[in-house]
């Protein structure tokens, strides 16, 4: 039964969204209602829901199950105390619609002569008419963001947590040249293109809609200074998202993640168990960590990592003051650099000095289906023989809706002896075989073909200066470092520090490194390996990283809320004017290409996203509505057919040119509109399924 309740949860959270979304949409059409009546129009219907009615009330008639309209059309001629406008409840509770006499906006053709219909009201009424159902949905908004904002949203701080080396936030220009370039873990954005940022979801939307090829411009507070550091970061695509992004991760803190379904809290346990971990549970605290506490974030932990020597005590606390300490192990870090995939795609590549493992499949699941098996090494893919990450991932995508031929060695836990197993694998339309990636580093010392312009992180992309490893033939295993035998990457680590410390302290600006490599046909030779400054400088600086992911623990979390009810309004409104301006913003850059289409959401994934934030709580639900609310009036009112904008440019012709859109424009208009309303609703729902079943 346990197992049950998150389902029902979910559940529940998904029937919370739906009445959000469908109560927005009702309160637009009454808005619509309202002015009608106001104006003099004849309502003839105003439906809560869609399809037929359930039931229904009639002044002068009553309730009545189904649709009152026969009884009211049989006693309309000899009765007038019954009411012309039905007030129904539909079947499908999703949304709702006001009749009007004289107007359908699918039917341009159901005009009425009638007093009282929609075409013998005057235009500047009709205007109201049509724009009330916007103005409701962003009055409504703007109280659902005052009342958020008087209670409180909980959300994450405006300040890093992490910055992606290679990635711009990690190259962001100071203008106070004596600052050295980067953003750092820890920097509070004070400041973002000239607007306060409430929370780190600010800084996240500023980047999106930022324009290509245009800096974000920062204002930092950082520990040690008391002014405001000022940087200018220009975005970049981000392959995985297809947005821009400067790659930086929001605070930490030292809670870990609460699980709410068993089979996660199971799993969590498991790879506790795997680290040295034991007895550690969802939902602890991290108390000490190398005798040090109390810990101020999960940033912290990081640098005491690299601090270490290869292994950290760690202390956690649960909520009733229960402490467990673990001597945890840490993993040898290696050097991070960048490669350039075609089409501009930058991809993260682990190295020595330019010596790279080879690739090898790492997620059985998902790759059993495809004839792969967990720690098949890549001898080929394609054309590329012994190829790291870079070069697999280039053949592949090479590939996009045909098949690459890989050649594989299978059982080998050491990258020499093992069965050489060949497959042709299908590649999708993303260019994807489907499974997880891995390398030989923890296995073996085998080497792949070092990735051509392979740089590292801080080095400026124009840098000629090839790296060392570069050289070394690729499908070699190195056995020895100075006559100092090596099985995998972390013994090899070790040796060439040693050598770039011998280095260091003689004061030599290169390192000469005898290397013992076992080619690929058997053969065994020497190998020269020569080090320079920069190189020797970079395995110095390696440390040490955690075996599992900052993300266990939770969020750093902070409280949005006015300091007083005026306040609270104001913040409400500045909320609003934001979310419209956004809204609008989405639309322009995603002619201009740095939004994509695929990046829209139509009702499939608007119910998925707000099932996850409902998990978040009440006031996050509200201030999703409130959202939702903005959006919907933002695209009512675009001069598109069908919507209100469109509606209301027709009425703005009216008035000028004094006569109606001709009927034959407005039916053409009305068909196309449906054509491409039909057309996105397809397209977003389309990608939202497929957003589904990808994550």
């Amino acid at each position: 039964m346990s197992s049950l309740l998150p389902w029902l949860a979910t559940l529940f959270d998904l029937f919370l969204v739906v009445l959000g979304f469908g109560l927005i949409i009702v309160i637009h059409e009454l808005g619509h209602f309202l002015a009608a009546r106001w104006a003099g129009v004849r309502v003839l219907a105003f439906a809560v829901g869609i399809g037929k009615p359930v039931f229904s009330y009639r002044r002068g008639i009553g309730w009545r199950r189904g649709s009152s309209e026969p009884e009211y059309l049989d006693s309309m001629r000899s009765r007038s105390d019954i009411s012309p406008t039905e007030y129904r409840f539909c079947w499908l509770p999703f949304g709702g619609y006001v009749k009007m006499l004289g107007q359908e906006d699918a039917n341009p053709g159901a005009v009425s002569s009638a007093p009282d219909s929609y075409q013998n009201c005057p235009i500047w009424k009709r205007m109201i008419i049509i724009s009330a159902g916007v103005i409701a949905n962003v009055i409504t908004a703007m109280l659902l963001f005052v009342f958020v904002f008087m209670v409180g949203l909980k959300s994450e701080p405006a300040r890093i947590g992490g910055v992606v080396p290679g990635h711009p936030a990690s190259q962001a220009i100071a203008e106070n040249p004596d600052i050295s370039a980067g953003l750092l873990p820890g920097d509070e954005v004070a400041w973002v293109d000239g607007r306060v940022p409430r929370h780190f979801n600010d800084l996240n939307l500023a980047v999106v809609m930022a324009a290509r090829n245009e800096p974000v411009r920062l204002r930092i507070r950082r520990d040690g200074y008391t002014e405001p550091l000022a940087f200018n970061v220009t975005p970049k695509v981000e392959p995985s998202t297809g947005l821009l992004a400067i790659g930086v991760t929001p605070a930490r803190s030292t809670r870990l993640v609460e699980l709410r379904r068993e089979a996660d809290r199971a799993r969590f346990e498991e790879r506790m168990r795997e680290i040295g971990l034991e007895g550690v549970e969802p939902g602890m605290r991290l108390v000490e960590a190398a005798g040090r506490g109390p810990i101020r974030d999960a940033q912290e932990l990081l640098s005491l990592a690299r601090a270490s020597q290869g292994t950290l005590s760690l202390t956690f606390e649960n909520d009733d003051g229960r402490r467990i300490t673990r001597d945890l192990t840490l993993i040898p870090e290696l050097e991070i650099g960048r490669a350039e995939l075609p089409g501009g795609r930058i991809v993260m590549i682990e190295h020595l000095a330019g010596l790279t493992p080879v690739m090898r499949v790492a997620d059985p699941d998902r790759a059993q289906a495809k004839g792969l098996r967990q720690g098949d090494i890549f001898l080929r893919i394609g054309a590329a023989e012994y190829p790291g990450l870079a070069a697999g991932i280039r053949e592949i995508q090479a590939r996009k809706r045909g098949r690459v031929e890989v050649t594989l060695l299978r059982d080998s836990a050491d990258g020499v002896a093992g069965s050489e197993v060949s497959l042709s694998l299908r590649v999708n339309s993303k260019g994807q075989v489907g499974f997880g990636v891995g390398d030989t580093a923890d296995i073996s010392t085998l080497l792949a073909r070092t990735p051509e312009g392979l740089r590292r992180g801080e080095e400026p992309e124009d840098s000629p200066r090839p790296l060392p490893g570069s050289r070394v033939p690729a499908g070699s295993r190195i056995l020895s470092v100075d006559d100092r035998e090596v099985s995998d990457f972390a013994s090899l680590r070790a040796a060439l520090i040693d050598a770039a410390n011998t280095a260091k302290h003689t004061g030599d600006s290169t390192a000469h490194v005898s290397l013992t490599l076992a080619l690929p046909g058997g053969l065994v030779e020497p190998w020269m390996l020569t080090l320079e400054q920069a190189d020797i400088d970079a395995l110095r600086a390696l440390s040490w990283r955690l075996p599992f992911s900052i993300e266990l623990f939770e969020l750093e979390q902070t409280f949005v809320r006015g300091a007083d009810p005026v306040d609270s309004i104001l913040i409400g409104l500045a909320e609003t004017r934001r979310v419209m301006i956004t809204t609008y913003l989405t639309f322009a850059r995603l002619f201009q290409g740095t939004v994509k289409v695929e990046h829209l959401k139509g009702p499939v994934g608007i119910a998925h996203l707000g099932t996850r934030i409902a998990e978040r709580g009440t006031i996050w639900l509200l201030f999703f509505m409130g959202l939702v609310s903005i959006n919907l009036a933002v695209i009512n009112f675009l001069p598109l057919p069908l919507v209100d904008g469109g509606q209301f440019l027709m009425l703005v012709y009216e008035q000028v040119r004094g006569r109606p859109v001709p009927l034959r424009v407005q039916e053409v208009i009305s068909i196309a509109g449906l054509l491409l309303i039909g057309a996105m609703f397809l397209i977003v729902t389309y990608n939202d399924i497929m957003g589904l079943f990808a994550g």
